[in-house]
This record gives structure tokens, sequence and C-alpha cells, in this order.
């Protein structure tokens, strides 16, 4: 880690009692070390100054995300720029994406706060749409994790076309996943897809329920272009829900801006640990 750390903004778990108590022993902690701690709102703590999302990037070094992956999800997704995050996992419920736990949180400030600690980045991508005829595009939220789309209607399975590297692909399944490799643990494993390791620099294709066998993909980081002949859902990082158009085309691409986590520990397959592995 580079600089002494000035300011850490500080997001949390809604409506969770036990990672707001959290969130104000770390502000105490860090005001006895002299750091300036900010409640990311609608996050109320007392002696700390309270900031919108966007304002973030200009009053602080570092961003603490308080609770599960879910928190440490949005927190990406909600604050712009490439802030450092150290993912503190309370009331959550796995965690893969945390680096501290509860019992350990204090300690783990205090190595921070000293410097021992590192940077590692991981890739998001990105959904757009043509809107109208005009070429302008609208642009769905950073995913960490995966995109997904699936279907609207659950009686009636529609052709899902993947153009990606040249080449165009055409199958009646319920949908498809498109997950970068800290995702590969999420809807991608559950439906039988591969553990990547989370510093790659690829994207995995799994399908959702196709009709002919098809099998996942492990791809370049390479544009791709979805569409589904029937009214589907897109999802972002399981989280943000829009509807597609019939016939409408998702251009999915490598967001330009990677994430970085604040990491104390190195470890090779971290996922994998945390998945008990």
């Amino acid at each position: 880690m580079a600089a002494r750390i000035r300011g850490v903004a500080i997001i949390t778990k809604r409506k969770s009692d036990e990672a707001k108590a959290a969130a104000a022993r770390i502000a105490k902690m860090l005001a006895a070390q002299g750091v300036r701690a900010f409640a990311v709102s609608p996050l109320k703590l007392k002696g700390c100054d309270e900031l919108e999302p966007d304002e973030v990037k200009d009053r602080a070094d570092l961003v603490f995300a308080v609770g599960g992956d879910g928190t440490t999800l949005k927190a990406f997704r909600t604050i712009p720029g490439n802030l450092p995050l150290l993912s503190i996992n309370v009331g959550g419920h796995r965690g893969i994406l945390s680096e501290v736990y509860t019992e350990n949180m204090e300690r783990a400030i205090r190595d921070i706060l000293a410097g021992r600690g590192f940077y590692d980045s991981r890739i998001r991508i990105q959904a757009s749409l043509a809107s109208g005829g005009n070429g302008n595009k609208n642009t769905f939220p950073p995913a960490l994790n995966e995109i997904l789309i699936t279907r609207a209607d659950m009686s009636r399975t529609p052709t899902v076309t993947v153009k990606v590297l040249g080449d165009e692909i055409s199958h009646r399944m319920d949908g498809i996943v498109i997950a970068t490799p800290t995702g590969s643990t999420g809807h991608n494993l559950s439906l039988g897809g591969p553990v990547l390791h989370e510093g790659m620099s690829c994207l995995i294709l799994t399908p959702i329920a196709p009709v002919n066998k098809m099998p996942q993909l492990v791809i370049p980081v390479e544009e791709i272009v979805v569409k589904m002949s029937h009214k589907a859902h897109i999802i972002i990082d399981g989280q943000e829900n829009y509807i597609l158009k019939p016939g409408q085309e998702v251009r999915i691409a490598r967001h330009p801006q990677d994430v970085r986590f604040l990491r104390l520990q190195k470890k090779g397959m971290r996922q994998l640990a945390k998945l008990g592995f």
C-alpha cells in the first residue's frame, strides 16, 4: 500500500443492526488512529459526516463494505472510481468475497493502517443495448460477478442467439449466464460451470437448461452480443433486474475500470477455500 490513509468511507448492509454496530466500532477505532470515517448514505453514524456515493471518491482513500457479499457487490456498483475496498463479513452467509470477519476486524484494521495490505484487481463486465434508431446506448450498471439473461415467460422456451469471436450460436434454452472469474463460484457453479482463478482475464458462458446439450464455454474477454426471441430479464449481480424486449440485442463487454480489493493474506484459490474445498 502507498500513502497514509486519511479517510475511510463505510457502507453497510441495509437494515442490519449487526452491521451498523460493527460500523460504529470501526469509526471509533479509525478516529483513535487519526483517520476520518465517513458514513455512506443512508447509513448514519454518530460523529461521522454523511456522504452520497458520488462524493466518496473525492473524500476517502478506502472503502469498507460491512455486511455480506451482496453489500460488497453493491458497493462496487454504487461508489464511482477505483477506490480500494475492504470487504468485512458481518451478518453475511459464506462471505466468499470477504477478507475480514468480525472476530479479527480490529487487528486487520490496525494492519491496514500500518500499511500491511495489498491490492487485488478484478475485471468487471457491463451490458448495454441500442436505443431507438439514433445509435445511442442504454447502459446497465457494471457487474463484478455475472450478468444473467433469462426468460420472463416460464411457459415458453425462447431461442437464445449469442454472437462472439466472429461466430453465432442459436439454441432454445431458458437463458444464459455471462460470468467473470470472480463470479465463477456464483450462478455459474450452481449450473455446473467451472471454477476459475479470480485473477484470470476471461469470461464464462453458461447456458441455462438448453434443449440440445450445449457446453459451458471459457472465452477471452471479447464483446458478446446476446438476443432472446421472447421477453426476458437481465439481472446484474443477482441484485438489479431489468426487462428486455423480444429480439433486443444486448452487448456485453469488459468495463473500462477494474475493481480493487484490499487484501491482507495471499491465497492461491481464495474462492475455493471459502467454499470449503
